[in-house]
């Protein structure tokens, strides 16, 4: 049977008269890739910083590997990691040097070896001793996801994850994201503004708009609700209050994916 990894219910963030998030509730089951999609302001990254404890929500809980991140979260957090090529390692240290502290912080076994092995995976050897703020962008985002794989996580959660990448590469990544969740049947949650890599690699996809979620389903089952031939169009649809789905009534937040 599958197992509920993430819970997320009724989670709320407030700043000030601003509602960045209202109401967010989802799961997400083991060894699944969920997808949360939204234009910019959408609140996909505020839901994340409080799913990761960065944030306090203002109402609401989070649960992760049966923790509650409110009080518990010290008991999750060695089984999870982050990636975003928008949050920088320490620019003066080199990228080997990064990933040693990343490595001493999850306590990783045999960490010369893991991070060896990173570096040939995500194709980085000929830059783990450049200073990571002499990095470019792709190289960016190699490293960033080489630092949430070093503990090889059982809850990942990916933002932008392909960003910044030649199209070659980030077909290479995917791959082996969908590699790595096969044979640890790890749990993801995606954020991501490629609606292409959202149809490869997640099952389940939640829709944003002003904080709160939407809408909801599998690739499929969006493309078919909305009419349109491409997660592209869905995204607009929905970003824009557009279309059959949303004025039938989607923008109702229906429970639990």
């Amino acid at each position: 049977m599958s197992k509920t990894v993430i819970e997320v219910r009724d989670l709320e963030k407030r700043y000030g008269t601003v509602h960045a998030v209202r109401g967010v509730s989802f799961s997400v089951e083991a060894g699944v890739t969920m997808g949360l999609l939204g234009g910019n302001g959408a609140g996909k990254t505020t839901t994340i910083a409080m799913m990761l404890g960065l944030l306090e929500p203002t109402g609401g809980s989070v649960s992760i590997l049966g923790c509650d991140m409110a009080t518990d979260r010290y008991r999750a957090l060695p089984y999870m990691n982050f990636s975003s090529p928008y949050v920088d390692l320490p620019h003066r240290l080199t990228v080997r040097e990064n990933l040693r502290i990343y490595a001493g912080l999850y306590s990783v076994p045999d960490p010369k070896a893991r991070i060896a092995e990173m570096a040939e995976q995500l194709h980085m050897t000929e830059f783990m001793n450049r200073p990571s703020g002499k990095l470019s962008a792709g190289q960016k985002t190699r490293v960033a996801l080489a630092k949430a794989l070093i503990n090889k996580p059982r809850v990942l959660l990916l933002d932008e994850p392909t960003a910044s990448l030649d199209p070659d590469t980030a077909d290479w990544i995917r791959t082996y994201l969908e590699t790595y969740q096969r044979e640890t049947r790890a749990t993801v949650l995606l954020a991501s503004h490629n609606m292409q890599e959202v149809e490869r690699l997640c099952a389940g996809v939640l829709m944003m708009r002003q904080g709160t979620i939407v809408d909801r389903g599998s690739p499929a089952e969006l493309l078919a609700k909305y009419g349109r031939q491409t997660m592209d169009e869905v995204f607009l649809d929905v970003a824009r209050q557009t279309g059959a789905a949303a004025n039938d009534g989607a923008g109702a937040d229906r429970g639990p994916a």
